[in-house]
């Protein structure tokens, strides 16, 4: 069972990383005086070569058949990510698939002898449905549809023909629901779309039994006990609530819900949909909730058909398990690997066969196949091993203090080797200066946040000798309905000062040098690396944005169809092109080109449904015409992420020799 919702302007990256190198007509004005190149490593590790933070995983992405006996992977094949298969107690593997143009970033097992996988066309996310059997041959299309949006609603784990999609074949706004016959292709609509429905839920029969519709600014939660009988309301709530289902319970009568009605941090409960009144709480069982973060996510045994566990995320990914089996296996596997993270991310039928990962901020991962019957761990692949823990950066979180008195929180990555200075301190004057070049990251989103763990960009730069920082900015999800709501028309103003006043606050402290700081984004994070340096010039040395936003009347007039029932929504988070034109010229960097005098280098995918080329063609236009220094980089094969790896090494390779010249980084 899945619940599938679209959610609002989700701009945020699949961060990867961006780009292309793309012919002009004239040369940019020369770029002022660089400062002086770092003479010396800070500390004695290597230069590790660029591509090693940024290729492709030798192979990733482990998922076992229900019956336990085959695994499926990730691999390279001709430079794009493939799907392959063994046997577990084999290891002769096979090729299933032979994508030569685009890496295939999804797929999961349809019984024990398929495997489904979805794929787009250079970056539109028009994503496709495929099927292919374990033993290969060709794959089938089951969406053959050009300019069709496809979704999984439901595999059917059940029902070995069959899977429930969605897909806004009749209408790019809204999307259907239909039964996919796996054995004869045959597509047969079984719900419609009035013109209002964002998402649909099934039950653990794969029954159609919920939905969720919008009227732009308000949502409302649709219920039906049978398919046979119409759907009802349940409750109506701002879009400013969260009241979002997660599950059916194992016997289909109660939901479970993430809900911040009537409080601000959201939490799971289960109700009875008929028996539930919105204003009486007693008709909702509350099941965990946190005093500081948002809480929203369920672990649960297929086999014994019941919930074990949440997960949330203070600083770190936390659980909290209600089940004693479950909880035994998170300490054993915990147990075997002392220092590191362990995330279990898949079991057979059987909940015998386990894999899990480990992982920390300086080990991108390693995967292992683990048996509870005879106990028997096996290593199947580590991410990276071509990067040394050895030599990477711890990632620390830490806090501080916006201009009017929010707490902002965020993570700090220093050059590896590098003493943490006292952060808590009110002024340099108590820290040894370390006077660092600093690159700030501001995430995508911008409804969404930054977590601790490995990230492939902090580590390449901290590298290089820089230190990173990385915000979540008010308007950032995790914490709460307030601080959410704290970033409605923000963008440039109470958004952009929360990241202005992070790298202020390390400048007091003497970790970064003044005269060396960048910002650098993608997403709503490459609008932000705009607005600093339109907004605050004499703060930057410089400036990159990757699939950034410049302006915000066209970015919102361009939104994908299926955006549309939404719109009012981002009007209200954003601002009203009408109602709010003084708002939004303020704060589009595109109108205030002739503010920013700091080197700039734009990365843009040509194919971006979400952030459309003319967003990056706008902003190199006006800042060149204003007579300066701008780098852009186009690829034509791309959309909102660089996906491919030939054009993550070319976006990294002239990422790094612009911080090298206006930076100074080794």
């Amino acid at each position: 069972m899945q619940y599938a919702v679209l959610f609002f302007l989700s701009l945020s990256l699949l961060l990867s990383a961006p780009f292309a190198l793309k012919a002009r007509a004239s040369e940019p004005p020369a770029a002022p005086a660089s400062p002086p190149l770092i003479s010396a490593p800070l500390i004695p590790v290597p230069l590790i070569p660029m591509e090693d933070f940024f290729r492709n995983p030798e192979v990733a992405s482990f998922s076992i058949s229900p019956d336990g006996k085959k695994l499926a992977f990730l691999k390279p094949w001709e430079r794009r990510l493939n799907v392959y298969v063994r046997d577990i107690d084999s290891s002769g593997e096979r090729r299933l698939t032979s994508s030569a143009e685009r890496d295939i970033t999804g797929f999961f097992w349809k019984g024990s002898d398929r495997i489904a996988f979805v794929q787009d066309k250079g970056g539109d996310e028009n994503f496709h449905i495929f099927l292919v059997g374990v033993e290969g041959g060709e794959p089938k299309e089951l969406t053959p549809f050009d300019g069709v949006k496809t979704y999984v609603l439901d595999d059917l784990e059940e029902d070995p023909r069959h899977m429930l999609i969605s897909m806004n074949k009749n209408n790019p706004e809204v999307f259907d629901v239909y039964r996919c016959d796996l054995e004869t292709g045959e597509l047969t609509q079984i719900a419609e779309n009035p013109g209002n429905i964002t998402g649909w839920m099934t039950d653990h029969d794969g029954r159609l039994r919920g939905a969720y519709e919008t009227d732009g600014v308000n949502q409302s939660l649709l219920y039906r006990a049978t398919e046979k009988e119409p759907f009802r309301k349940l409750l109506t709530t701002s879009f400013k609530d969260d009241f979002s289902p997660i599950m059916f319970t194992y016997d289909n009568k109660r939901i479970y819900v993430a809900s911040n009605l009537s409080r601000d941090k959201t939490a799971i409960y289960t109700f009875d949909p008929d028996d539930f009144r919105p204003d009486d709480r007693k008709t909702q069982k509350l099941v965990y909730e946190h005093p500081v973060v948002d809480v929203g996510r369920l672990i649960s045994s297929k086999k014994r058909k019941v919930v074990t566990g949440v997960v949330y995320t203070t600083d770190k990914s936390r659980y909290k398990f209600f089940d004693e089996d479950r909880a035994k296996l998170q300490q054993t596997l915990e147990a075997k690997f002392p220092g590191y993270d362990v995330a279990v991310t898949d079991m057979d039928d059987d909940e015998r066969r386990v894999i899990f990962a480990t992982f920390s901020d300086r080990s991108r991962g390693t995967y292992y196949l683990y048996d509870r019957e005879t106990e028997k761990l096996e290593m199947l692949a580590n991410l990276a091993p071509w990067l040394p823990e050895e030599q990477m950066a711890p990632m620390t979180p830490i806090e501080y203090k916006s201009r009017d008195g929010l707490i902002i929180r965020g993570y700090l990555t220093l050059p590896p080797g590098t003493p943490l200075p006292d952060l808590n301190a009110e002024r340099e004057s108590s820290n040894p200066k370390l006077d660092l070049p600093l690159v700030v990251i501001p995430h995508g989103g911008p409804s969404g946040r930054d977590t601790w763990g490995f990230d492939s960009e902090a580590q390449f730069l901290a590298n290089r000798g820089a230190a990173v920082l990385q915000v979540n900015f008010r308007g950032s999800t995790g914490y709460g309905k307030s601080f959410w709501e704290a970033g409605f028309k923000q963008w440039g103003r109470g958004m952009q000062n929360d990241v202005t006043d992070g790298v202020k606050w390390l400048m007091d402290r003497g970790v970064a040098d003044r005269k060396r700081a960048a910002i650098y984004g993608g997403s709503y994070g490459g609008y932000s690396a705009l607005a600093g340096a339109a907004f605050t010039p004499d703060l930057y040395a410089c400036a990159v944005s990757y699939v950034g936003p410049s302006n915000l009347f066209t970015l919102l007039d361009s939104i994908p169809p299926y955006w549309e029932p939404l719109r009012d929504m981002e009007y209200e988070m954003i601002g009203d092109p009408v109602k709010d034109k003084a708002l939004l010229e303020e704060v589009s960097p595109v109108f205030h080109a002739d503010k920013i005098r700091i080197p700039l280098l734009v990365a843009q995918g040509a194919n971006d449904p979400r952030v459309k080329k003319a967003e990056s063609d706008q902003i190199v236009e006006a800042v060149r015409k204003a007579g300066k220094d701008v780098v852009y980089l186009v690829k034509e094969n791309e959309g909102h992420g660089f996906y491919n790896e030939e054009n993550r090494f070319d976006f990294y390779r002239a990422m790094e020799e612009f911080f090298r010249k206006h930076l100074g980084l080794r």
